[in-house]
């Protein structure tokens, strides 16, 4: 049977496409995941504004179950989000998937940020994004520059993730702090996700899912963000 040369097109990888379709997908990818970010920070902005990230910051500081309870639920939503969207052949459907992501993330965000801004320095949100921005840019060198193929962090990545999650639980329903170690590890932890991704969107991604590409990136930027702001809220309270 033979393809039309339109479906051909389709089924190859980013890496195996043409250098100049190639060039397109990482440009298209890399500024949606800035649209990502951008759009981030407002849907933030309006959440402080509206007193709805205070509303959830004073949920979740009523009970440890509470912020459980809401992680899970995010995290649920962004599960499926995000395997909608790596599945999604039709470009709205993945701007879909990758709106309703930054928003599930903009809400799970809320307290801490609110907390951040309510209880410690005034530099320490500026900080740990600019601290984010400047790991990812290097990672995103490294995983380009060097041309290793980072996949093989799948498997790793997967134990991690699962090892991470099964703390994470036990320190609400036990009431234990994970402390500043289990940040650092976990900023580790988001790093090589951010080298797996970026070798993952060239390897197993078509030139027409450039969407899913960003909101791949966005998820392990978020993380890697979600655990510098901890490290360096956490230094801010010594001081």
């Amino acid at each position: 049977m033979i393809l039309p040369l339109s479906r051909i097109q389709i089924m190859l990888s980013v890496a195996q496409s043409r250098p100049s379709e190639r060039a397109i997908f990482i440009q298209k990818t890399y500024l949606h995941l800035a649209g990502a970010i951008g759009a981030f920070i407002v849907v933030e902005f309006l959440l402080f504004q509206l007193g709805i990230a205070e509303a959830m910051f004073q949920f979740v500081a009523g009970g440890r179950f509470s912020w459980l309870l809401i992680l899970g639920a995010f995290s649920l939503l962004g599960w499926m989000s995000r395997g909608l969207v790596a599945k999604a052949d039709q470009v709205g459907t993945q701007y879909a998937g990758l709106g309703v992501y930054v928003v599930a993330q903009a809400l799970i965000f809320a307290p801490m940020l609110y907390m951040a801004a309510a209880f410690s320095d005034a530099n320490v949100i500026p900080t740990a994004g600019i601290l984010t921005l400047t790991m990812f840019g290097g990672l995103t060198a490294i995983a380009f520059t060097t041309r290793t193929d980072f996949t093989f962090l799948g498997g790793i990545l997967k134990i991690g993730s699962f090892v991470a999650l099964g703390l994470i639980v036990c320190s609400y329903i036990f009431g234990f702090s994970l402390g500043l170690f289990f940040s650092v590890v976990m900023v580790v932890f988001a790093s090589a996700a951010i080298l797996y991704d970026t070798s993952k969107v060239m390897k197993h991604y078509s030139t027409r899912h450039y969407v899913a590409a960003s909101l791949e990136l966005f998820a392990s930027v978020a993380l890697l963000f979600w655990y510098i702001l901890r490290i360096v809220m956490s230094m801010s309270s010594r001081q």
